[in-house]
């Protein structure tokens, strides 16, 4: 009995050494095909200015992860009232370069081709409209940027408050415009929101109007750089005063103290009447007045019938660092924003986009983007300059049209402070 307790024990103690041996292996075997299928998840820093679709971005980013759970997008946004192409660079220089930002193309891309991808190959390229591919391809006809969308500006107009003022007629030259601006004023209505603290506003996208309206734009640009053409003398920008002057004639109370988000909220709050902005602002208005009734207006400078023109253009391109760790990562996720149809549903119906894509239908689109569209079609339109001109000549611009509006200096100086901007910024 006692052999065969013992003979019994070593069995058992045989088959508990095997179990567990058995268990060990199981145990190592599934930790090894659980580290075979576990990616390493990657982080994508992506860097935009557009703070009027920042929330709405954040929220597509989410659901693309979703879809990617691998990647992981961290945003960042600035813009506004804020300097992002200083905010970019002091990203470059301290080593926390972003792997997708924002570039505007034309000069930009000159100033940043270095830190630029070549994104020629991808599958999203044959679908942009021509206007899209200009601002980003260079001279050997490579694609360094996609572009955001389509955005147009000029004066948006409330048709409501114009009906209460017994304008029945949408002015479309300028001595219609000051018309107009004047019943306004007589029937107790503010007619401009002018937010001229914001360098942007007016040293750019308001100044553009007189580099856009010149018979040649390109040719114009290209004369102020070579010294065949001058601010000083030339006609559209003689013209350029009045509409300043009306402006500020006619606009809200201290305008060089009116940020961007005061100036929108004055218009979509009813207290002005016109708005100096763009589509971009839809989202934002309509937040705060859902039932605004809006269109747009040209910002005329003289009665010739060639300034009934939006000014029309890619506000500015998605483009990937070349020195990123995640170039493929970045890539595929610039193509799903516009391939995929969560993405397609983002830019049309949340962000409010005009695409830059023949691929993707404008849906959704509000009385802006429709207003965008209508002057798109009838071929109405006037380009965006700024992207052509030297390095920091917008800031030094509308610090000149802000002087001249607090009444430092008078307006034959604002162009030679144009003159010497442009002379001492050229390259």
């Amino acid at each position: 009995m006692k052999r065969l307790f013992s003979v019994c024990m070593s069995l058992m103690l045989i088959a508990g050494v095997a179990a567990g041996c058995s268990s060990n292996e199981e145990s190592n075997t599934t930790e090894e095909n659980n580290e075979s299928t576990t990616e390493e998840v990657v982080t994508l820093n992506m860097f935009q200015f557009k703070v009027e679709i920042a929330d709405q971005l954040q929220e597509m980013l989410k659901e693309f992860e979703a879809e990617h759970p691998n990647i992981k997008v961290k945003l960042e946004t600035v813009g506004g009232g804020a300097d992002y192409g200083a905010a970019l660079k002091a990203k470059f220089a301290s080593g926390e370069a972003p792997d997708i930002f924002n570039n505007g193309g034309f000069t930009e891309l000159g100033l940043w081709k270095e830190h630029l991808e070549d994104l020629s190959d991808q599958p999203w390229v044959e679908h942009v409209l021509p206007i899209g591919k200009v601002p980003m391809t260079d001279e050997d006809g490579k694609l360094y940027g996609m572009p955001v969308n389509l955005e147009g500006y000029g004066f948006i107009y409330n048709k409501d408050l114009f009906e209460q003022a017994g304008i029945t007629e949408p002015p479309s030259k300028f001595s219609e415009l000051l018309a107009a601006a004047e019943k306004l004023e007589a029937n107790g209505i503010t007619a401009f929101s002018a937010g001229y603290a914001e360098w942007w506003v007016i040293g750019q996208h308001l100044l553009n109007i007189g580099f856009a309206q010149q018979e040649d734009p390109v040719a114009f640009i290209e004369g102020l750089s070579d010294g065949s053409d001058s601010f000083i003398g030339n006609e559209r920008f003689k013209e350029f005063q009045q509409v300043v002057d009306m402006e500020l004639k006619y606009g809200n109370a201290n305008p060089l103290t009116t940020d961007y988000n005061t100036q929108v909220t004055l218009f979509a709050t009813g207290e002005a009447a016109m708005l100096q902005q763009g589509n971009w602002t839809e989202n934002m208005i309509y937040e705060i007045n859902p039932d605004m009734n809006m269109a747009f207006l040209p910002i005329a400078i003289n009665d010739d019938a060639s300034v009934d023109r939006l000014a029309v253009g890619v506000p500015n391109n998605w483009a990937i660092n070349k020195n990123s760790e995640h170039i493929e990562e970045a890539k595929l996720l610039l193509d799903w924003m516009v391939s995929s149809e969560t993405g397609q549903r983002y830019m049309t119906e949340e962000f409010a986009f005009i695409p830059a894509f023949d691929n993707i239908e404008p849906a959704g689109l509000g009385a802006l983007g429709e207003s965008i569209l209508e002057y798109s079609v009838a071929n109405k339109t006037i380009p965006w300059t700024w992207f052509r001109w030297p390095d920091g000549a917008n800031k030094d611009f509308a610090a000149a049209i802000q002087e001249y509006a607090a009444g430092q200096i008078t307006y034959d100086q604002v162009l030679e402070k144009f003159q010497a901007t442009w002379d001492n910024l050229k390259k």
